[in-house]
């Protein structure tokens, strides 16, 4: 069978033959008929069949040759879960709907709104978006959705889980109930199933595969690996095998910057989009890679929906997605179109559930590749990686990596805490005996000091030099002496003994410092004042 006989138009036949298809896919034999008798159907099939081209070459046909669109009229809405998928469908329309009279806009997030309100003013036939911001032009009143012929819903298995699923509801009460509605995906869950039958009326069920089953052409395989040594494995099979288009998917943004940083250390050139970058950035990224600029493109899973790159050979899971359908969009990014691709993923120990689930839901057992060097954490001489993986294990390592050397044993630490609390003691009554000797030395008035000005005695003398000698050989002080050996046990353990502030002391009063003059008696009156009368 021929695009001929698909009973398509000859501009769309012509516009096809121009792209270098010639024979239609399984999925496109099915559905295109079905879509021009004007009946609602959901339909799966494998990643890189031809779905896009499946809806959009029927609805162009549709709309080419009966009505046309007013102002701010939309006549064929396709919703899109992110923008990379948005901007590849509209571009596959202008492609395809080149030699017919119609007009075709695309709006998504992440750019400025000023534009796309200005392309919906004289209204469009086909119009591709995103769920967050069609609702924001439909807010601000920049088109009508009350004439929609025809609702496309690509990748619906994500436009109905839990995080788009309100966001549908609210775009489907804004269409008129009298229309044709199409849901194309991968991969259709029950539940996805059951829930998509309340936006479809007698839908026609189209599978021209098994459900939940990746290409055939893609060959997959597992690499066991050390959750540390995913990034080596990578830089490894880049230089063994030269790669020099690879898609390479993680589960996270930071960490597909952090990945990002090491490849250019590498002296590999890539560059990673997802949610957090800009929307130009991103297109000039995916742009650069199919241009084969960038030999390394990191993404999330933003861009494992509907991304095609012609004959990209190799794609890398660098975390196993959380959900098992994803890994059948992550690997439909190669093997496109008949061409063979290669799947690499890469399990730590902890992964071993997700990959059971993926196996599950494929119904086969994906081949492991072990490369024992790579399966245990690399061997380092400083503590780094030490401090690294008690880091992650929740333990408090030192700086040098050794956390016993940190924590100690138990003698260890009822002998520093001994230590401690005898400098502390020790401490206390050096304090108070240099302040008994500061209140002797004080000067209050000529007659005390000459009182305190006589020599020490004989004995005093000897006692002072037995106790200096007692802490100097660290032999036990009486406790007269006890300061000393206190200060000098705190020394040992290696902190300064602590001295306990006392309260603050009055000035003295000056030796040269006249009284005050008493009050003369008998001119005292009460509160100071002289008697009256």
């Amino acid at each position: 069978m021929s695009f001929d006989d698909l009973g398509l138009a000859p501009d769309l036949e012509r516009a096809v033959n121009d792209r270098g298809y010639q024979t239609p896919t399984p999925i496109q034999k099915r559905a295109i008929p079905l879509i021009l008798d004007g009946v609602d159907i959901l339909a799966a099939a494998q990643t890189g069949t031809g779905k896009t081209a499946a809806f959009v070459l029927p609805i162009l046909q549709r709309l080419a040759y009966v009505g046309f669109a007013s102002s701010r009229q939309v006549r064929s809405l396709i919703v899109v879960p992110t923008r990379e998928l948005a901007a590849q469908v509209h571009e596959s329309i202008e492609a395809y709907g080149a030699r017919l009279d119609l007009r075709s806009a695309v709006v998504y997030g992440g750019v400025k709104i000023g534009p796309q309100i200005e392309a919906l003013k004289k209204g469009v036939d086909v119009l591709v978006a995103t769920p967050g911001r069609l609702l924001d032009l439909a807010a601000q009143k920049a088109m009508s959705l009350d004439r929609v012929e025809v609702l496309v819903l690509d990748e619906a298995d994500r436009m109905l889980d839990m995080g788009f699923l309100p966001d549908i509801r609210r775009i489907v009460s804004l269409l008129p109930p009298n229309r044709q509605t199409l849901m194309f995906s991968a991969t259709f869950s029950k539940p996805i199933r059951d829930l998509a039958s309340k936006f479809l009326v007698d839908p026609e069920s189209v599978e021209v595969a098994p459900a939940n089953t990746a290409a055939e052409r893609v060959e997959q395989n597992v690499y066991p690996v050390h959750r540390t040594r995913k990034t080596d494995l990578l830089v490894h099979l880049l230089r063994k095998n030269q790669w020099h288009q690879v898609l390479v998917f993680t589960r996270t943004k930071h960490g597909a910057n952090r990945l990002a940083r090491r490849l250019l250390r590498e002296g590999f050139q890539c560059a990673a989009i997802h949610g957090n970058k800009s929307q130009n950035a991103r297109r000039r990224a995916l742009q650069e890679f199919k241009d084969g600029d960038i030999q390394v493109l990191l993404a999330t899973d933003i861009a494992a929906r509907g991304l095609d790159i012609d004959q990209l050979p190799e794609v890398v899971n660098y975390d196993l997605p959380e959900v098992a359908e994803d890994y059948v969009h992550r690997i439909g990014r190669t093997g496109r179109a008949g061409a063979e691709g290669r799947s690499h993923s890469f399990m730590s120990e902890d992964e071993q559930p997700l990959l059971r689930a993926i196996e599950k839901l494929l119904g086969v057992r994906i081949e492991r590749d072990v490369l024992p060097e790579f399966s245990e954490p690399a061997k380092t001489t400083d503590g780094a990686h030490v401090a690294r993986e008690g880091a992650r294990n929740g333990s408090q390592p030192n700086r040098r990596g050794d956390s016993k050397l940190r924590s100690g044993s138990g003698a260890d630490r009822d002998g520093n805490r001994r230590a401690k609390s005898k400098g502390n003691a020790s401490g206390k009554a050096l304090g108070k005996s240099s302040k008994q000797s500061k209140g002797n030395s004080r000067t209050d008035g000529s007659a005390h000091s000459k009182g305190n000005n006589k020599a020490p005695s004989n004995n005093e003398t000897r006692a002072s030099s037995t106790s200096s000698t007692a802490a100097s050989e660290g032999g036990e002080a009486s406790p007269s002496r006890g300061g000393q050996a206190g200060s000098n046990a705190a020394s040992r353990d290696g902190k300064p003994p602590r001295r306990r502030r006392g309260r603050r002391r009055s000035k003295p009063a000056s030796v040269n410092a006249s009284p005050k003059k008493p009050p003369t008696p008998g001119l005292q009156g009460r509160n100071g004042r002289p008697p009256v009368g």
